[in-house]
């Protein structure tokens, strides 16, 4: 294995990690300064002017779009390991540097989709201005009556009539659906459901203005409401024409596999550089803060916490790109189980970290004055985001145990 960036990604990630200095971390002051005074206004889930402004920086270094493997636009071309490294960098700032880079959850994936399955039609109309960064979308999976952990539970009904599909149902969490910039959304929900259960799912693109659309409340994490917002949302008698479908009727199950096999690297990469940069605060604390007749950094306990956090860390990135590598040379299939591995072990890993952080930091950690408090409550979210834990955990044991039973 062999987990060297190539010379194109070693210079992305050289250009990035000065854009970061340069421009990310600094604006982040900046992005609370101005998300208070939009709260104040009425306008919670508007978009900071600073953040548009990071975004003609980065596309002006050509850091845009780095995520997009094997496309033909000279932009791209990554690897899905070489992506790693970069998503990795932009964890460390996560309210900002993925969106600067146009390189955010869900729009990544969505995009994903749009390349893999959507018409020349769908491309033109949503994938290019997503692009762009002019729009942003949703993914309309998860439901609030039935178990969504198994996407066989789905309850959401499209139903063909005529030239249309019709949409009922109930979703929530459905992240960026509250940013006024959001148009579009893909919907996973059941157009066949005597079918078999891995086939009676498909999915359509909704836009967000459709007849029957009702975005009902953003929902807090946390007590942190997300400038995105993570939306409760109906759908009652929406109709969209039969060319939103994307791909093929009962193809939403497999769509959707392959929508978040790339888009766990994705997650748990920045979920490393989210542990890192909790790790580095927690260094530069345990050496500047005295207690005792000494600074932190003489305690043992204190040290024991830094190792095992620096230990914790190596382990996950190794697995992470290990599943990179093996996504690489052996296509998503290839990798479930190592997808489902670090989809566990990298939110625990950064969690544990970041809690440590937070413990050194005493009061200052649970405030807003780090970004400790805002990096725990992402992270302790990203045990449930794209399946929980125990899921993943089920997955790992069918795999190995299915190397006996199959004797």
């Amino acid at each position: 294995m062999d987990f060297g960036l190539s010379e194109r990604a070693r210079d992305h990630h050289g250009r990035l990690q000065d854009f970061m200095d340069s421009h990310v971390y600094p604006a982040e002051p900046v992005y609370a300064a101005q998300r208070a005074e939009l709260r104040a206004a009425g306008r919670e889930h508007h978009v900071p002017q600073v953040v548009e402004d990071l975004k003609v920086e980065a596309r002006k270094r050509g850091l845009w779009n780095l995520f997009l493997p094997g496309s033909d636009d000279p932009a791209h071309g990554l690897s899905v390991t070489d992506y790693a490294s970069l998503a990795e960098v932009t964890g460390r700032s996560p309210s900002l540097a993925p969106e600067a880079t146009n390189c955010a959850a869900p729009d990544t994936g969505n995009m994903e989709v749009l390349h893999l399955f959507g018409t020349p039609e769908q491309k033109e109309r949503w994938l290019a201005p997503l692009l762009d960064g002019e729009i942003r979308s949703a993914f309309a999976m998860t439901e609030p009556d039935v178990a969504s952990s198994d996407a066989t539970n789905i309850s959401t009904r499209i139903e063909r009539d005529g030239d249309h599909y019709v949409i009922n149902g109930r979703k929530w969490w459905i992240s960026g659906s509250a940013d006024p910039r959001c148009k579009i959304m893909i919907v996973m929900g059941k157009t066949d459901p005597e079918g078999h259960p891995y086939r009676q799912q498909s999915m359509v693109l909704v836009p967000l203005d459709a007849p029957g659309v009702e975005v009902v409340r953003a929902l807090p994490v946390f007590g942190y409401q997300d400038q995105h917002g993570h939306c409760e949302i109906t759908f009652t008698d929406v109709r969209v024409p039969v060319e939103n479908l994307v791909g093929e009727e009962g193809g939403g199950f497999a769509i959707a596999q392959a929508r978040l096999g790339p888009g766990r690297i994705h997650h748990c990469m920045r979920a490393v550089g989210m542990a890192e940069r909790a790790l580095e605060l927690m260094c530069e604390r345990a050496v500047s803060r005295v207690a005792f007749g000494g600074p932190l950094a003489k305690q043992g306990v204190v040290r024991e916490q830094i190792a095992e956090s620096r230990m914790a860390i190596e382990q996950a990135r190794l697995l992470t790109l290990k599943t990179a590598w093996l996504i690489d040379k052996h296509g998503v299939q290839a990798a479930r189980s190592e997808v489902a591995a670090i989809k566990v072990i990298a939110p625990r890993v950064a969690l544990d970290v970041v809690d440590k952080a937070i413990q050194m930091h005493g009061g200052a950690g649970v405030s807003d004055d780090t970004p400790l408090a805002a990096m725990w409550a992402g992270l302790r979210t990203l045990r449930l985001a794209d399946g929980p834990d125990e899921v993943h955990v089920r997955s790992v044991a069918r795999a190995e145990l299915g190397k006996y039973l199959g004797r």
